[in-house]
């Protein structure tokens, strides 16, 4: 490896394939409360932000605020299906234990709160290899993704310069935060359409995670 001081990785679809779960619990959640919300929408709409953006774009388009309770429910319901359903995006674990084995420094940076990321982490098994000290999340900051602020806090985090990164990304909020950031990205286009992708700006698209390594090298 070599190439880059430190390798960045969302969490959410990238690391772990929780995507799915939690679109399909916040549509039915968003549409329990009068918010009609297709997954499809979810995904198109949410993913890749922190939860404040659903409060937002609730606000905007309907007039109307979420419940003041609507961020614990969410977490209570979609912790609950993490636990029973959540696994490791294929080729994750095989990825970190050889970037591990190489030296290349890495971490993860997620729009997700501390506690989302640990629970997901546990549960796949991937937390041995990040510890308390290089996980990030949007409420170290003050703007989520697609703001810049998580990324070049992570980095500073490290103690690594910004062009000296390279994230790991799976949403076009992602793309734009990374770009902002001054990094360069990989897209992953798991969920997302390579289009939407490479409208955010994203160079570099791929759809394995064992392509990685030598888009890395």
């Amino acid at each position: 490896m070599g190439r880059y001081d430190m390798v960045v990785f969302d969490n959410d679809g990238v690391l772990v394939d929780s995507e799915p779960i939690s679109n399909r619990v916040l549509a039915a959640f968003l549409t329990e409360l009068g918010h009609s919300t297709t997954y499809e929408e979810s995904i198109r709409d949410y993913m890749g932000a922190a939860l404040h953006r659903v409060h937002d774009v609730v606000l905007e388009r309907s007039g109307e605020r979420l419940p003041d309770d609507f961020d614990d429910t969410f977490h209570a319901r979609v912790f609950a299906a993490f636990r029973r359903e959540l696994q490791p995006v294929p080729g994750v674990a095989e990825l970190l234990a050889k970037l591990d084995a190489e030296g290349q420094p890495f971490c993860v940076a997620s729009s997700g709160s501390h506690e989302r990321i640990r629970v997901t982490l546990r549960k796949t098994g991937l937390y041995e290899h990040f510890g308390e000290q290089r996980i990030f999340s949007s409420q170290d900051v003050g703007r989520g993704k697609p703001a810049p602020d998580l990324f070049l806090h992570a980095a500073d985090a490290m103690g690594v310069a910004p062009e000296r990164c390279a994230v790991v990304e799976d949403s076009p909020l992602g793309v734009r935060a990374a770009l902002a950031a001054g990094m360069d990205v990989y897209a992953f286009a798991a969920m997302t359409p390579r289009d939407r992708l490479t409208a955010a700006g994203a160079g570099v698209i791929f759809e394995e995670m064992g392509e990685l390594t030598a888009l890395l090298a």
